[in-house]
């Protein structure tokens, strides 16, 4: 009896130990031609970043949907714009430095880095401005492009980390105060294009 309840006992912590980490982004993006991104979305983008420089055109592939993404630079600052298939705004994005994050938010992510990993590192840092359903597509652009730091906005973190023998990419999205949201594990950039 005592044979099948450790038997019993080492699965439930098995399985609660996959789970912790069974939300793996499978996400392949490639970039593509203006003409193969979504109308809708090509018309705001042509509307709105008038003065936008090196404009590039990306299709996201995910597990579970299809995003695009326009990637710029306006103002010094490097953004991403993502749209679901049919054009519509989903979020955009701002990467950062550590020292834009304000310090008491950048304390709750840090503390929960260093609860969460034995070791990590920090690749990428962005600020991302989601749509609400207070806010509109036209004041939620309002709000990245003066990079307001406002209650609705997220941080999503890259890191490289260890958690126990598993050394992994993760994406980690917080609030504005710096509170966990989700933690997704990462696969490792696709190289499908290199040729040996």
């Amino acid at each position: 009896m005592n044979r099948y309840r450790y038997l019993l006992l080492t699965m439930i912590v098995l399985l609660q130990y996959s789970t912790g980490f069974s939300q793996v982004k499978v996400e392949r993006e490639h970039r593509i031609k203006k003409n193969q991104f979504p109308e809708a979305a090509h018309d705001f983008i042509h509307e709105k970043l008038n003065d936008a420089k090196k404009i590039r055109f990306y299709k996201e592939t995910d597990t579970t949907k299809i995003t695009y993404e326009a990637k710029f630079k306006k103002d010094k600052l490097h953004y991403s714009v993502e749209f679901d298939e049919s054009g519509k705004l989903e979020d955009i994005e701002i990467l950062i430095n550590e020292v834009d994050v304000p310090e008491d938010s950048w304390s709750n992510i840090t503390k929960f880095l260093e609860e969460k990993f034995d070791k990590h590192k920090i690749r990428k840092i962005q600020q991302q401005y989601p749509i609400t359903s207070e806010e509109t597509a036209e004041t939620t652009l309002t709000n990245a492009f003066q990079n307001l730091l406002i209650p609705s906005l997220n941080y999503e973190i890259m890191v490289r980390g260890n958690i126990g023998d598993n050394h992994a990419d993760f994406e980690i999205l917080f609030n504005a105060e710096g509170d966990f949201i989700k933690m997704r594990e990462s696969l490792p950039a696709n190289y499908d294009h290199v040729l040996y």
